[in-house]
């Protein structure tokens, strides 16, 4: 594996070599410890954006908690998954952001939520950290129909205390994401405790698996979202060690982008021509010295050049939260679901005026 970095850090700067000097990052005032905090490709040209102000609405006496998950099915339809009172909460919404319903209200299922997603059959999947499940909830009747993992028994806590045991096959010890390539296959992020990506057949068999804690190539600290390209690649944001992992389809590693800062959130657009949108999140501890070089998110060609950036730290209008998670179903329209801010924004990506349609590696 020491070799296997060596070989990939050579490689990385005889590309960088190739391509001629990058261009100095602007200081923007601020000190060298933040200078060194900034992402490498901060650099990328700005991407205009819109916001679209209070998108979601709910009725009165509803409130957002955490905005942990969000998600859009076929129809438009939003599903948001976040952490309300004692429990967590699925909402679902429609294409104008009015309140449907809620799904799965006092679930077993819920008690800590991290992640919704929704498969190409509109399937909506949950993924709760709280009690160690992955749920499939059917796109017909929104009742369960598949649940992966096992939550602990009452007596052993919501987190149990202790040594973290070792991983298990079928079990989880807090997942945070969940993806699936075009087969069907199951791919979730098995999360804070275990460090690593697990792939499972589309019945939900376990089949493979990469990862333990660590930094070395292949290993994986806190890897907190994931996504699958049209190919069945598969992207892994390992936040705590700041890169994106790119795995294929039987999970063994590809290659690493570790140019976009702290990656709390990963998507990929669908049609032909995918791209993989990636968040240097504000950290929920809101430590006032990462807001300058924290917030923005990136939008990437799928072999890892960046084509631009967007958004920055706040809780205005297009400024960002604590970026959660993001559903990018639709081109240029986002949605971002946001911890600090207790929201979900709906995002316009415009056309770049006065730029070049370069990006950086």
């Amino acid at each position: 594996m020491k070799r296997y970095l060596s070989f990939f850090l050579v490689a990385s700067a005889v590309s960088v070599l190739a391509q001629g000097p990058m261009p100095a990052p602007a200081t923007d005032g601020l000190t060298p410890q933040q200078l060194a905090a900034r992402a490498k490709a901060y650099q990328a040209p700005e991407i205009p954006i819109e916001s679209v102000p209070n998108f979601i609405k709910l009725p009165v006496g509803m409130y957002l908690g955490e905005s942990m998950g969000v998600a859009t099915n076929s129809k438009g339809h939003l599903f948001v998954f976040n952490r309300n009172g004692e429990n967590s909460r699925l909402y679902e919404f429609d294409q104008t952001g009015a309140f449907v319903h809620e799904i799965g209200k006092g679930s077993y299922a819920f008690a800590m939520a991290h992640a919704v997603r929704v498969d190409p059959e509109d399937n909506i999947w949950t993924v709760d950290e709280g009690t160690n499940t992955v749920v499939k909830w059917n796109a017909t009747d929104q009742r369960p129909s598949l649940i992966i993992g096992r939550r602990h028994d009452y007596a052993e806590g919501l987190i149990p205390a202790g040594p973290v045991p070792p991983a298990q096959h079928n079990s989880f010890n807090r997942p945070t994401d969940i993806a699936w390539d075009r087969a069907g296959n199951i791919f979730i992020a098995d999360g804070y405790n275990n460090s690593r990506a697990i792939k499972f057949d589309k019945n939900g068999r376990y089949v493979t698996e990469i990862g333990t804690r660590g930094a070395e190539p292949g290993q994986m600290n806190t890897p907190h979202s994931i996504a699958v390209d049209n190919a069945g690649n598969v992207y892994v944001a390992d936040r705590g060690n700041n890169r994106i992992q790119v795995f294929d389809n039987d999970l063994k590693l590809k290659t690493m982008y570790t140019d976009v800062g702290s990656p709390w959130a990963v998507c990929i657009s669908p049609g032909a021509h995918q791209y993989l949108y990636s968040s240097n999140s504000y950290p929920d501890s809101s430590p006032a010295n990462m807001r300058p070089v924290t917030g923005e998110i990136y939008k990437m060609e799928l072999d890892g050049k960046v084509l631009g950036r967007f958004g920055k730290a706040g809780k205005g209008l297009g400024e960002f939260s604590t970026t959660h998670a993001m559903d990018c179903r639709t081109d240029n329209t986002m949605f971002v679901a946001e911890i600090a801010s207790w929201r979900v924004q709906k995002v316009i990506l415009k056309p770049a005026t006065g730029q070049g349609s370069g990006g950086v590696r």
